[in-house]
């Protein structure tokens, strides 16, 4: 017997429908589309310039003043109260803005160094750098990364050696961001130099004085050129008896580095969805250019291999996508996912610097140009696979989670 069903009947695939994820409500997207609208009318036209010049403090203090830097932080210090969800809008949100360099900087601040402060501070330590970070009046550096001790946290040598009631902080920082501008930092620190991870301490240092100054004894001893990130000023810190009210001590002493292993969760959490929306981004601008650039009479889009690689990149992204926002989810519910978490940063990272490769590939001669932008996306990617942990050190976390 013949079908009866008309077309309006058959069920067709939908790709243009929308992506909302189910850990997203209404109140996400909404400011998804308000924060996106202002990172491409305020932030994306200086891309370039900031290359040149480094994104400004005023970015900070202007994303604070429309509510974007207290989005996960209690009311009660400045923020709107919000859920672990809105951390990855933002990040989403930002990687509109074209310059890998600037997202750094503002992650930095808002989800590497504020979210400690608010976990583990006191009130007096809230009411001096938390309130000021969320209204962006302050600005905060991470110090954690040593000349001779990258990965190897348990193996820094900065010290603090206590004094009465202070502190006497002596050591270097290297690659540092925000470093050259930051109001304070926080800093890992060793308390018990024969100690390896149980003499690992955290504290609150100010940079600069009321006047802006720098703290007696600290310096900005380099300032570091990079290959990608240009817009965001990397430094090498100089610590010469600097001395930190005992009150600066922040969390428990001796248990600085379980203290930062959370911490650097949350660091590669927002890096693993920092490179699924990054490479969104050159994706769709790839792809845009594929559509239209023509060889041998047709959009070169329309070629097997060009089309084939599109299809490759689109399903890792969403792979890592959905492996991130899984991961998100279980962070935001209580767990503590560090194997899946280091997964997700691993996996991301890879991804964004093979589909950052594979763009600057499709648009030929033009992806080596600095007029497409591609070629800063492919030099800002490349970080992500050293910074917040290398591949090596994540694939060494998750085969050692596996009792190797």
């Amino acid at each position: 017997m013949a079908s009866t069903e008309t077309s309006e009947q058959v069920v067709k695939p939908d790709f243009g429908s929308s992506k909302r994820h189910l850990i997203f409500t209404q109140e996400h997207e909404d400011l998804r589309e308000s924060m996106e609208a202002w990172v491409k009318k305020e932030l994306a036209p200086n891309a370039e310039e900031w290359e040149e010049t480094l994104w400004p403090d005023s970015v900070l203090k202007r994303m604070a003043d429309l509510g974007f830097v207290g989005l996960c932080f209690p009311e009660e210090y400045g923020g709107q109260g919000g859920d672990y969800y809105y951390s990855l809008v933002r990040a989403e949100a930002l990687s509109h803005s074209g310059s890998g360099g600037l997202n750094m900087g503002l992650a930095v601040h808002t989800d590497m160094v504020l979210p400690p402060i608010e976990m583990l501070g006191n009130e007096d330590q809230k009411q001096r750098y938390l309130v000021p970070g969320i209204k962006g009046e302050k600005i905060a550096s991470l110090g954690i990364t040593e000349p001779g001790a990258g990965s190897d946290v348990a193996g820094i040598r900065t010290t603090a050696r206590k004094d009465g009631d202070e502190y006497v902080i002596n050591g270097s920082k290297i690659f540092i961001t925000n470093g050259a501008r930051a109001d304070f930092i926080l800093l890992v620190t060793k308390t018990d130099p024969d100690a390896r991870h149980d003499g690992i301490t955290l504290f609150i240092v100010d940079l600069k004085d009321e006047d802006g100054n720098p703290t007696e004894g600290f310096s900005v001893s380099r300032k570091l050129e990079k290959l990608g990130m240009h817009s965001s000023d990397t430094a090498e810190l100089s610590f010469e008896d600097v001395r930190v009210p005992a009150e600066n001590l922040i969390g428990q002493e001796g248990k600085g580095f379980y203290h930062i292993s959370w911490e650097l969760q949350g660091e590669r959490l927002v890096g693993a969805i920092g490179c699924v929306a990054g490479a969104e981004r050159i994706f769709e601008k790839t792809l845009e250019y594929a559509k239209e650039r023509e060889a041998f009479g047709r959009p070169i889009g329309k070629f097997q291999a060009i089309r084939h690689k599109f299809a490759d990149m689109a399903t890792k992204i969403e792979a890592a996508k959905q492996l991130t926002y899984t991961t998100a989810w279980r962070f935001a519910n209580g767990e503590y996912p560090v194997r899946e978490i280091t997964m997700a940063k691993l996996f991301a990272a890879q991804m964004a610097c093979e589909v950052a490769d594979e763009c600057l590939q499709i648009h030929g001669g033009y992806g080596y140009m600095k007029e497409y932008g591609i070629e800063r996306a492919y030099r800002d990617m490349r970080l992500n696979r050293i910074g917040a942990g290398s591949d090596e050190v994540m694939l060494e976390v998750i085969g050692r989670s596996y009792g190797l």
